[in-house]
């Protein structure tokens, strides 16, 4: 049933007041881009990459060396003899120095890969994906490094004056270089300073990288 109009409007007349209903909340305020949320904020680390080419790699390794192994055990309790690569092997480690050239190359080998995938395993890999600010603790998002350079070098381009522009984007810095084919380099410089700043922080990266711009003019043809 509507009020009559004019309703509430005259002196001395009663405010009905909003009702909220039970088990509702009020709908969020907007907030400016690039200004963190203090009540959901979590810790956005990179992501952690799955490794499943070198673990794969290793996994398929290890079975095919203990297959062969068990198989040569295995023959030799029914009473076969040993394989002739293990009776090698065997000898070779029996009559070799520890300081012979092949020990040694071998020893490096298996160093240099067991380093290697120690750095695999401590490090989080997935360079290219940086993480976004994270406005609720359960949610996690990130963004490709090509996506987010595109989005720069397209707000670049908006920017009266500019004739192309490049955008190299890594972790902790973001290098652009711009062409301007007229308008005093200064003011160009200036624009793109305010526009590229505004766009990193619409980005929502946890780390917003450091702009480095340079801008000059195209090169003469011919």
């Amino acid at each position: 049933m509507s009020e009559p109009r004019g309703a509430g409007t005259g002196e001395g007349a009663t405010q009905r007041l909003p009702v909220v209903e039970r088990g509702t909340e009020p709908a969020p305020q907007e907030r400016e881009p690039g200004v963190p949320d203090g009540a959901g904020s979590g810790r956005a680390g990179r992501f952690w990459s799955a490794r499943r080419l070198p673990a794969g790699l290793v996994a398929l390794l290890l079975l095919l060396l203990a297959g062969a192994f068990l198989y040569d055990v295995v023959a030799v309790r029914a009473g076969r003899s040993a394989l002739g690569w293990r009776r090698d092997l065997a000898r070779q480690l029996a009559e070799r120095p520890v300081d012979d050239t092949w020990v040694l190359v071998g020893a490096g080998v298996a160093a240099a890969l067991g380093l290697w995938l120690l750095v695999l395993a401590l490090t989080p890999g997935l360079r290219r994906v940086l993480p976004m600010r994270r406005t609720h603790p359960d949610v996690r998002a990130g963004l490709h490094r090509d996506a987010a350079a595109t989005v720069l070098r397209d707000r670049a381009m908006e920017v009266s004056g500019v004739q192309a522009a490049r955008v190299r984007l890594r972790r902790r810095r973001a290098r652009v270089r711009a062409l301007s084919h007229f308008r005093e380099l200064d003011d160009v410089r200036a624009d793109l300073d305010g526009v590229l700043d505004d766009a990193v922080r619409g980005l929502g990266l946890a780390r917003p990288p450091a702009v480095s711009l340079r801008v000059k003019r195209p090169g003469r043809k011919g």
